[in-house]
């Protein structure tokens, strides 16, 4: 049976969503360096991937490779089903913990 936080589409807030990696000022930062500091560094500051420093400092670029993947048919991303239902167990008691304290609404 399904937790009720699942059923009723509540939402976390993004300041305790686990699974956004950058705050929102973390992402104005990197618009902000973007250009004067290489990617390297500022994925290495923010512990992010180069590629998605690349894509939150040129827009346009995130947009051209969405567009490129929807024409080579989608994303097919390949992952262990294993761990990936272990992930979403967790993220499912972590959510409905939230829900019992009154955090969703």
């Amino acid at each position: 049976m399904p937790y009720k936080c699942e059923t009723s589409k509540l939402h976390i807030p993004r300041h305790l969503d686990r699974r956004v990696k950058l705050s929102l000022e973390d992402r104005e930062e990197i618009k902000k360096l973007y250009g004067t500091i290489s990617q390297r560094k500022l994925a290495k500051m923010f512990n992010v991937s180069r590629r998605l420093v690349i894509f939150i400092g040129c827009p346009e670029k995130h947009k051209l490779n969405l567009k490129q993947r929807e024409e080579r048919g989608g994303s097919a991303f390949y992952y262990d089903s294993k761990k990936q239902t272990k992930q979403k167990r967790k993220h499912r008691r972590y959510k409905q913990s939230l829900y019992l304290k009154g955090v969703l609404e």
